[in-house]
């Protein structure tokens, strides 16, 4: 067998094994991802040419990643805590019949639309945290709750989090945004549309997702255009943010009109608690929003909350084969400004202004909030820890990277568009963010683009889009849901429904370039 092929094996083995475990044998994140790390491990120093110094470098900027997300999954459950205990979780369910009684449409509100908005305000798992357990009280099972907060976000995630994904494109290829926006956002718009589709079709099946389609089709179009005009006239730092705040304004709107089917509840017939205001169990998600949009918008404010930055420099590394890694600080923490500090203030705020309403029924309340949170974080704790550092070693040794220039090479120019979005979703997939993904695959999929003489934009716009919808199916990112709403430790029967679901809109973005690329 040709050596390379061996190479290119050896390298995709790691991820194969996560995979096979928890969507094959159904184990939980902890226990796959120490396999996939300690695979990774092996790997690194055996096959291709890592050394001690690396090992350290990777696993240290590992660390740095890992309590990056972990700041969030710790603060989002302890936000969680703070709604549940005041029993606003429970009202927020009975009172949604109050717009609608059509299941659907109250899925579509919730994990499409309001989970969009808080990934364009913030991400990094924040919309999946806050928004699975919503959506569990409301009458969802867990695991469907996990995949509709998780799918419904998934096409605003490249011009979320005030565009981070987006502007690591231009950063790493060299291209001007402006060239590159449209074509992204483009596809993005049409890919929302499969987002809220398999939401309406997760949360009341084929019936739900049929009776959706008009709503599917005017908030969609709302969402997706609005992203695109914003992105295009170069404002992409605000896409996922204003396109969402368009689809909540439309899709309340829509509900309310005779274009809607559903029928509004009342409040003898939905149990409403006269003694707990409904505007005020909602306010700690107005407070979590407002909060993150001040820090990032406003910038004195944006400026105090980032003055202590936990940032570490490491030094240059290579492998005995010479694939480098250039000295670099690791990812900087901003203390108090960082998306989990923000959940906290907004819990903080939100413990407050419920026991100040006698919403709490002991004192004791504040000790059960934090037992609860350290119950539910332990696994996902070794789960993000293990897999942030097994995708951390196989970038550092150059694995990632071969496993991409393997499958980019293996194709013509009329095949490859097919698969450079699919690119984007493994690098997603295995490292949990669309940003990385970009960072990673973007300057290769622009010198594939070239030497096949394709349109470098277009391809770009395959690669950030998979990489997008992509990361929302990584397992570091479905722990965290999972950790919110009881299932840590049985990740793989969850993972495995949702990439059933989860590659359509993908498949979707693939068919799109290839044919925006041939013409058509």
């Amino acid at each position: 067998m040709d050596l390379t092929l061996i190479n290119w094996l050896l390298a995709l083995l790691p991820v194969l094994s996560v995979l096979v475990l928890m969507v094959g044998l159904g184990w939980g994140g902890s226990r796959a991802g120490s396999t996939g790390f300690v695979m990774a491990l092996a790997l690194s120093l055996v096959a291709f040419g890592g050394d001690f110094q690396l090992i350290i470098v990777a696993i240290g900027k590992s660390i740095l990643l890992a309590v990056d997300v972990l700041y969030i999954v710790w603060m989002a459950l302890f936000f969680y805590n703070v709604t549940y205990e005041a029993g606003t979780v429970a009202l927020i369910g009975k009172s949604l019949p109050r717009l609608t009684s059509d299941r659907a449409a109250q899925s579509l509100l919730i994990s499409w639309i309001f989970v969009s908005l808080l990934q364009g305000v913030g991400g990094f798992g924040v919309p999946i945290a806050v928004v699975a357990p919503l959506l569990v009280g409301l009458g969802y099972t867990a695991t469907q709750s996990v995949i509709m907060a998780s799918l419904g976000h998934g096409w605003a995630v490249t011009f979320g989090s005030l565009g981070t994904s987006f502007v690591a494109l231009p950063a790493v290829t060299g291209l001007p945004g402006e060239a590159l926006a449209h074509d992204a956002a483009l596809v993005l718009g049409m890919a929302c549309l499969f987002s809220g589709a398999l939401v309406a079709y997760v949360s009341a099946g084929w019936g739900g997702f049929l009776r959706s389609i008009p709503m599917l089709l005017i908030v969609g179009a709302a969402m997706g255009l609005t992203q695109w005009w914003i992105a295009t006239n170069g404002m992409w730092t605000l896409g996922s943010t204003t396109g969402a705040l368009a689809g909540a304004l439309v899709g309340v709107l829509f509900v309310l009109s005779p274009l809607h089917r559903g029928k509004r509840g009342n409040s003898k017939t939905i149990g409403e608690d006269h003694s707990r205001s409904i505007a005020l169990a909602l306010s700690a998600y107005g407070i979590l929003l407002v909060l993150a949009f001040s820090t990032n918008l406003i910038a004195p404010l944006e400026a105090l909350v980032d003055s202590l930055l936990i940032r570490i420099e490491f030094p240059a590394v290579s492998t005995s084969f010479g694939w480098q890694v250039p000295g670099e600080s690791g990812r900087a923490i901003s203390v108090f400004g960082h998306a989990g500090a923000i959940l906290f203030y907004a819990g903080c705020i939100s413990f407050l202004l419920y026991r100040q309403a006698g919403y709490y029924e002991n004192d004791g309340v504040w000790g059960k909030i934090w037992a609860s949170v350290s119950k539910s974080a332990v696994k996902s704790t070794v789960s993000i820890l293990a897999l942030v550092a097994m995708a951390s070693l196989m970038t550092h040794t150059g694995m990632t990277q071969m496993i991409a220039r393997g499958i980019s090479e293996s194709f013509s120019a009329a095949v490859y568009p097919l698969f450079a979005p699919f690119i984007g979703t493994l690098g997603a997939f295995m490292t949990g963010s669309n940003t990385n993904s970009n960072v990673v695959f973007g300057a290769l999929q622009q010198e594939t683009a070239a030497l096949l003489a394709l349109s470098v934009p277009i391809v770009l716009a395959g690669q950030t889009a998979g990489a997008s919808l992509g990361s929302v199916l990584a397992p570091a990112k479905i722990i965290v849901g999972c950790s919110t709403v009881g299932l840590a430790g049985q990740e793989g029967p969850v993972i495995r429904r949702m990439l059933l679901l989860g590659l359509i809109p993908v498949a979707f973005v693939a068919i799109a370039t290839s044919v925006r690329l041939s013409g058509l």
